[in-house]
């Protein structure tokens, strides 16, 4: 019986980037009572990727869900999974999520006492290793830990809120981090979280996002193929 690290998604994170960038559909909103329907109805959809969120009602006001939920989309699901960790402590649980299957596992920086401790760890699993950043936190932060991470997602609003307008700060971030990442060759993949519209996926895009998370946009559109095909196409224009 396969463990569920050893059911990852056989799709590369570069395979689904090979045209571009991608929409990442964040599965908060959605129908939890059909989880696996909305799973198989995003990938029906043309959804490359799946964002999941969990909130421990500490690190952000929020409590969402945890290692069940996230076990039980990876067995619904056969594109990527992002786990992003909006906890604290997240160097207790985070190797624990990458042994559950998912794809990326991404931690903040704000919430790590040792960040590449921690994302050795992830890494050490076969599981890709991101570093989060919220708004107010300066881009700065994140540029020791670089050669440890394989990417960096970039909030564009406050961190387990909603309803929030985009940061345009965000955009400074994406464009630093993008002509950092060519100066040194990193290997490095870019994320956007927050704010997403057919208003600012072009911008974000533009400034480098790669991997882009989208939640009502998609979720709240009525027509999740529409939503994710329209806006990916909004993104290639600019990327």
């Amino acid at each position: 019986m396969s463990t569920p690290a050893e059911s990852r998604s056989v799709t590369s994170i570069e395979t689904i980037l090979a045209d571009g960038p991608v929409v990442l559909p964040a599965l908060l909103l959605c129908d939890f009572g059909h989880l696996a329907d909305e799973v198989a109805r995003l990938e029906a959809a043309g959804a490359r990727g799946i964002h999941l969120d969990v909130m421990d009602g500490r690190f952000v006001p929020q409590l969402t869900y945890g290692m069940v939920v996230v076990e039980a989309v990876r067995r619904a699901a056969s594109v990527p999974v992002e786990v992003h960790m909006m906890v604290d402590e997240p160097e207790q649980t985070a190797v624990s999520y990458a042994q559950a299957g998912a794809d990326i596992v991404t931690v903040h920086i704000e919430g790590l006492p040792d960040p590449t401790a921690t994302l050795k760890a992830i890494a050490a699993e076969g599981c890709r290793a991101h570093l989060a950043i919220s708004p107010n936190t300066p881009v700065e932060r994140v540029e020791p830990f670089l050669d440890d991470c394989d990417g960096i997602l970039i909030m564009s609003v406050e961190p387990g809120f909603g309803g929030q307008s985009f940061q345009p700060s965000a955009l400074t971030k994406l464009s630093h981090l993008r002509d950092l990442r060519h100066r040194r060759s990193l290997p490095l993949h870019l994320g956007v979280d927050g704010g997403i519209a057919s208003s600012t996926i072009g911008s974000v895009a533009h400034a480098g996002a790669e991997l882009i998370v989208a939640g009502s946009a998609v979720i709240r559109s009525g027509d999740y193929a529409a939503a994710i095909r329209d806006l990916e196409s909004l993104a290639r224009e600019q990327a």
